[in-house]
């Protein structure tokens, strides 16, 4: 079972994927819009990266303090 953390952070970054393409697609192509997008989503991915790691570290203690 997901958090609703990972849930809303997968949400946000399939957002600012989408919305990226279509600054880039529309024409005329937005370009502010697509960089802001773009800027948002390596800003998830940096968010998820350190929510993954905030979980792995956890369950590693976990598992260390119960032996």
């Amino acid at each position: 079972l997901q958090s609703k953390q990972e849930i809303i952070w997968g949400a946000l970054c399939c957002y600012s994927l989408t919305l990226s393409r279509f600054a880039y697609k529309v024409q005329p192509q937005n370009w502010l819009l697509f960089a802001c997008h773009d800027t948002n989503e390596v800003a998830q991915l940096i968010h998820g990266g350190q929510l993954i790691k905030h979980e792995m570290t956890k369950r590693h203690q976990h598992r260390t303090s119960g032996k």
